[in-house]
């Protein structure tokens, strides 16, 4: 929770995050190119390189732009107009404009550089961050470009057409947000343009801490007063005291998206078109959570909290309320941890609770579903992956264990009862969006809702503000708060129920008129509906597994509810002593497509009646087909023909020989079943052995993948830098033999076995070389000098590591300036010698000229 004048503008630059991986180096060539030199911004460029690897990236960005390009490291503070480059093998993260660098461990797995990244830009720098995803594969990035987001910063992304690989850009377009997708050539034009009409439009005066009203009279601020009175009479959502920085900045995406200049023209847009109400609603709803977001918590939790919880005996269970739980991520990760608590305890199990609520329906359905992409479990451990959840659909869903835990719900803290009763309530980065106001009388309800010894748990931006008199820190330099025994002042204390009474519209009692009402239109179809319900009997249509698909009349002096597991199967259900007969009659019914009657069925408690089941098998209409229907009639019992005649003595032989023969039929089924849910058993167990061994497979082969695709990442990454230092190379040489050839001196490499390496043109004829003789001994080649020595001096010059030179003359009548020189590498070692033989011709004829005149 922020103070109660708003956050102070940031120093430093505004900061621009980059992140780029596989095909990124030709995109950040192109971005920065379009740089102008006096932006103001400060660039930090990650990408995926392995940490053997020392990263020529640097110095292969600097060749194409005049920014100052350098190497980051810890410390390192961020300067305007410069380029910083992430080093290879670790973690760079941003605090208060200055770098900091963690060298990773060599036993470490995957890790996602550029989300770590951004995620902490967005956390230091607020709306003032700017996240750039260009050309790369996987997903890395998206979660930072969702948290930048949800700051209020900027997010970019390369054009997927323009990528070499599209999977990162768009992966973060799928995942939304995005102010802007361009070439990389144009992007910057795109961030400079949304960067100044932001920092013009985005930073309103702070409301007074002591009022409700915004004190800017401009007619922005009016128009943004009628977006939130439209929002709360049409939607029933009250944003009046969201801080007015952050509704601003909401509306002017949706604003930039029309392409709308002016608040008032975006009030008549939302006017004309209801539908975009709507959608400015979800651009309201910040949604950015992910699990065990900032760690530290939770260790603090489970090593001082939790344990004080789970080992006392004063109530039954524990409660917890998770406000703003988003997607559901922060919900299961604290049922995670209180199981992993509970199976370190040492008392008796607690029940645990959790309700988890937000504003978003849309991000409560995502939550109760329950199932999440790999990137999204990026920061669980792989042993918490393996124990709480269950791969599917490409995924994981949440373990039904973690799952009965949980109950989400849509709930607005402004207006809707608390929860009470409560050991510990999660607000965590909820708060930094209300204004001071709502925060202070939020305060009072979150110390009502706890139990005495409650926990508050806030976001590492927020604070108790002036409610240090109900809560006091447990934990120093965390955000977690004991609940005070002191009582909150009562007027202090605001229900939100009162809030809700008076916020939505009341509705007329409907009363009965005096007056004589119209006739119904449908006499048949109402007449038929009473005759149904008063004397139609008791039915159940059921499958041919006995599962019970309709229920007509009352059915409870006949079927009952199984003890344990809901089980809606008629054959469960039945009475006892019917069970085998209906079974027997409703196989018969479906396989003969023939009406089974079961006369004289004993009823309990009634002696003067009997029951008669009738099975009729249906075919039409064709919903229907492959169903039956079970009839339940009660009947008077006639004693007569029921019992046997007690004079004689005398019983009906044809009533035994139908006695013993379902008799026979109930042993065989009864046989038959046993054998059946034997055989069914053992399947089931081999099927899940079989399962199990699936999902381990898969599991290493999800690993597998993400190793595999990280490593080609980081491959792709290095062959571009390789390939563009191969190209400079080429080009290097290019322009040395350019330069030897236009000199017009006959040179000769050699190397320290005094074979040839490498000559110019004019060595050619000197020493009669083709490109075969590369390699060659300098002792095997013809010359035309008159320089028997000439082996001799460059054996001696690698000797004594000293020039030599001397003037010879050539068969041809030419003269040369010999000079033998050692050829020294860039590291100061010889490695062979290097001759050149400068034409002295003429200044020999004009020596031997004035000889002879003299």
């Amino acid at each position: 929770m922020t103070d109660d004048s708003g956050a102070s503008p940031l120093e430093g630059p505004r900061i621009v995050g980059i992140g780029a991986s596989a095909g990124g180096l030709d995109a950040l060539e192109k971005f920065f190119a379009h740089v102008p030199l006096d932006t103001g911004l400060a660039f930090v460029v990650v990408q995926h390189t392995s940490a053997q690897y020392k990263t020529l990236l640097a110095s292969l960005l600097q060749t194409v732009t005049r920014l100052p390009v350098q190497d980051a490291h810890n410390g390192l503070v961020l300067k305007p107009d410069t380029v910083h480059v992430m080093p290879t093998g670790g973690e760079l993260t941003v605090e208060r404009g200055c770098l900091h660098f963690q060298v990773a461990p060599k036993a470490q797995g995957l890790h996602w550089p550029i989300d770590d990244f951004l995620k902490s830009l967005a956390l230091d720098q607020q709306d003032r961050a700017v996240g750039v995803i260009l050309s790369g594969m996987g997903n890395d990035g998206v979660q930072g470009m969702q948290a930048i987001h949800a700051a209020g910063g900027l997010c970019l992304v390369q054009q997927p057409e323009t990528a070499a690989f599209a999977s990162m850009p768009q992966s973060a377009i799928d995942a939304g947000g995005i102010d802007a997708v361009a070439s990389p050539e144009d992007l910057p034009l795109c961030l400079l343009q949304k960067a100044a009409s932001m920092g013009t439009t985005s930073t309103p005066p702070a409301p007074s801490a002591d009022s409700d009203t915004d004190t800017t009279s401009s007619r922005p601020v009016d128009g943004l007063r009628a977006i939130v009175d439209m929002l709360n009479q049409q939607l029933h959502h009250d944003f009046s005291l969201y801080k007015p920085s952050t509704l601003q900045r909401r509306v002017e995406r949706r604003m930039h998206v029309h392409q709308l200049s002016r608040m008032a023209d975006y009030v008549q847009h939302l006017e004309d078109n209801p539908q975009e109400l709507k959608l400015l609603f979800s651009e309201m709803l910040i949604g950015v959570t992910s699990f065990f977001r900032d760690p530290p918590i939770w260790q603090d939790l489970a090593s001082h909290v939790f344990p004080k919880w789970l080992d006392a005996a004063q109530q039954p269970s524990v409660r917890a309320w998770v406000l703003g739980c988003s997607t559901g991520e922060e919900a299961y990760s604290l049922a995670m941890a209180l199981r992993e608590s509970q199976d370190l305890a040492s008392g008796p199990r607690r029940a645990v609770q959790i309700y988890a609520t937000d504003l978003n329906p849309a991000a409560i359905a995502l939550a109760r579903k329950g199932w999440y992409s790999a990137a999204a479990l990026a920061s669980v451990s792989p042993e918490r992956r393996e124990r709480f959840f269950i791969p599917k659909d490409g995924g994981y869903t949440v373990h039904p264990d973690i799952r009965s835990m949980v109950m989400f719900a849509q709930h607005d803290v402004i207006v809707d009862p608390p929860f009470t009763q409560l050991d510990l309530l999660m607000c965590r980065n909820v708060l930094i969006y209300f204004s001071a106001l709502l925060q202070r009388r939020l305060m009072p309800l979150f110390h009502f809702s706890l139990r005495n010894a409650g926990v508050l748990v806030l976001g590492s931006a927020e604070t108790v503000g002036r409610s240090q008199h109900l809560f006091t820190s447990l934990i120093p330099g965390s955000r977690i708060y004991g609940r005070m025994a002191q009582s909150a002042p009562t007027d202090s204390l605001v229900f939100p129920v009162q809030r809700r009474l008076d916020a939505r519209p009341t509705h007329k009692e409907l009363t009965v008129s005096s007056a004589p009402t119209t006739p119904p239109h449908n006499l048949q179809s109402l007449a038929d509906h009473v005759l149904l319900q008063t004397f139609s009997p008791a039915a159940v249509l059921v499958n041919a597994s006995g599962d019970i698909l309709y229920i007509s009349g009352h059915t409870g002096a006949y079927l009952e509810p199984a003890a344990g597991k809901a089980n809606w199967n008629v054959h469960v259900m039945l009475r006892p002593a019917w069970r085998a007969q209906v079974a027997v009659a409703l196989r018969q019914a479906l396989q003969d497509q023939q009406t089974v009657v079961l006369n004289a069925l004993p009823l309990q408690a009634v002696a003067d009646r009997q029951l008669q089941i009738t099975v009729h098998p249906l075919q039409e209409p064709k919903g229907l087909e492959g169903t039956a229907m079970l009839i339940f009639q009660e009947m008077p019992r006639l004693a007569a023909l029921a019992l046997p005649d007690k004079a004689t003595g005398n019983k009906d032989p044809v009533q035994q020989a139908e006695l013993q023969m379902a008799r026979d039929e109930m042993q065989t089924l009864r046989q038959e079943m046993s054998s059946s849910k034997n055989q069914m058993h053992a399947l089931n167990e081999s099927l899940k052995a079989s399962n199990e061994e699936l999902q381990a497979a898969n599991e290493e082969l999800t690993t597998a993948k993400e190793e595999g695709q990280s490593m080609n990442e980081e491959l792709q990454t290095i062959n571009s830098e390789l390939q563009t230092r191969l190209d400079d190379l080429a080009l290097a040489q290019s322009d040395m033999q350019n330069l030897l050839n236009s000199t017009d001196i006959a040179t000769l490499f050699l190397d320290n076995g005094l074979n040839v390496r490498r000559y110019t043109e004019q060595a050619v004829p000197i020493f009669h070389l083709r490109e075969s003789d590369v390699g060659r001994p300098l002792s095997d080649l013809a010359n035309t000098l008159n320089y028997p020595g000439l082996l001799h001096d460059v054996q001696a010059t690698l000797q004594s590591l000293t020039a030599h030179t001397q003037a010879v003359s050539a068969a041809d009548g030419r003269w040369f300036s010999v000079r033998i020189m050692p050829y020294k590498t860039l590291a100061n070692t010889v490695n062979g010698a290097v001759l050149t033989f400068v034409d002295i011709s003429t200044a020999k004829a004009l020596e031997f000229r004035l000889r002879e005149a003299n």
